[in-house]
């Protein structure tokens, strides 16, 4: 005895709502002998009958009437499984977590986004700060997506592609000693006041792991997670500050002198996400979109 599947429920609800199997078997483009025969399979499944004739017609049974009602909703459920299926297969809908640090979240970040809103706008976000450390542990266990990071990553736990290269800048009030040079090296600045990336961030290591090869454990006197809390610290004069070049493009001359610093600090930006774990379809276009898109425009 053959098992009931969704062809079985579509003849029966066609020749229901016609009342006749011929119309049913035009109207579905299938011969009368299958439809007959689905509908026959469906009765011995199900024990009852479901139709019996009247004159030229064929009428509903208290069992078909029963049927009719369940076996709407049923394909109706189907249909719309269907219909949700293509449309995250055509990307039309999803939802997507995202780890970022929070001077990406804040600056030029926003633009990426935009751009794939316009082309997926039933897609949803749900956007995270953190520093490159919570945010690849946030990968890691699940909560997250795709992370942005500091490179570099775990290669053996990540898959992960490089959107931006920079290096780090040397940023101080215009009134220093030193804000009239070219470039500074690092180990000129061990007397400073340094603002500096809380420790979650990967860029508090690498400048305080930098520091120490240049012969100097530098004087931290406020660490912070957001750029621009570091930039307006300069500005007062306060201290100063190492941030990454994209971030120094918008900073204003006039209250901060940015500076080169040798040797160089790479800051560089990459996207990452688990090498063993399920991504979806809008996750995946949205890889495609950033790895696409023209960072070094901004």
């Amino acid at each position: 005895m053959s098992k009931i599947d969704i062809r079985h429920l579509t003849y029966f609800l066609e020749v229901a709502r016609l009342k006749s199997f011929t119309k049913a078997s035009q109207s579905l483009y299938v011969s009368q002998p299958t439809i007959s025969k689905m509908v026959k399979n469906l009765e011995d499944e199900l024990g009852v009958q479901l139709f019996y004739r009247n004159g030229r017609q064929v009428e509903m049974t208290d069992a078909g009437q029963t049927m009719y009602t369940q076996a709407s909703e049923i394909t109706q459920s189907f249909q719309n499984l269907t219909s949700e299926l293509n449309d995250l297969m055509n990307v039309k809908k999803g939802h997507i977590r995202i780890g970022l640090p929070p001077m990406i979240g804040s600056s030029f970040f926003p633009n990426v986004m935009g751009e794939f809103r316009q082309q997926y706008p039933d897609v949803t976000f749900q956007l995270v700060e953190h520093g490159s450390i919570k945010v690849e542990e946030g990968v890691e266990d699940g909560s997250l997506d795709i992370g942005v990071i500091v490179l570099p990553a775990n290669d053996k736990i990540f898959h992960t592609y490089t959107i931006i290269k920079e290096d780090m800048k040397l940023v101080m009030h215009p009134s220093h000693p030193m804000a009239g040079r070219d470039d500074v090296h690092l180990a000129d600045l061990k007397e400073e006041s340094f603002i500096f990336f809380r420790e979650d961030f990967v860029l508090h290591s690498r400048i305080l792991n930098e520091c120490m090869n240049a012969g100097f454990r530098p004087n931290v006197i406020y660490e912070t997670s957001q750029w621009d809390f570091i930039s307006e610290m300069v500005a007062e004069n306060l201290g100063i500050g190492l941030l990454p070049e994209r971030i120094c493009r918008d900073l204003d001359p006039e209250k901060v002198k940015v500076i080169s610093l040798t040797p160089s600090i790479p800051w560089h930006l990459g996207v990452i996400w688990r090498k063993d774990r399920y991504l979806s379809f809008a996750a995946r276009e949205w890889l495609k979109h950033t790895k696409s898109y023209v960072w070094d425009a901004e």
